[in-house]
């Protein structure tokens, strides 16, 4: 199973960013966290890096289900999604497949929660 799902979009990255943004609203998630890689790379360590962005997503409904099944779980969230600039100067939008980080943590009830939240993320990504 991979731990992540992802599209490449005929799209600018700017844009890719958008319409993630707004794909993960419809599916009850909000971003908590934008990391510009980039930026960050370039100011820490003068490194230059093609774009690279990840959004901190969260549904607080199944983050919340997630923490009272497993109290460590935050160390697993928020759910990141990357937007990035390949080689090939398309854009590919990648998630994390939460079942498969989930099966890290021995808990049987966080196996429905996983699930839903894998088909949320997949609509994301589809429907970019």
């Amino acid at each position: 199973m991979s731990y992540y799902f992802s599209k490449v979009v005929d799209m600018t990255f700017d844009d890719a960013i958008s319409k993630v943004t707004e794909e993960l609203k419809k599916e009850g998630f909000g971003v908590l966290t934008e990391i510009n890689v980039t930026a960050a790379l370039k100011k820490k360590i003068n490194v230059d890096f093609r774009k690279y962005q990840i959004l901190g997503a969260c549904n607080p409904v199944f983050a919340h289900k997630a923490l009272l099944a497993e109290d460590k779980i935050g160390t697993m969230l928020p759910c990141n999604v990357i937007v990035q600039e390949r080689e090939d100067g398309k854009i590919e939008v990648a998630a994390i497949n939460p079942v498969a980080s989930m099966q890290a943590v021995e808990n049987e009830g966080l196996g429905e929660i996983a699930l839903t939240v894998q088909s949320k993320l997949k609509r994301v990504i589809d429907n970019l």
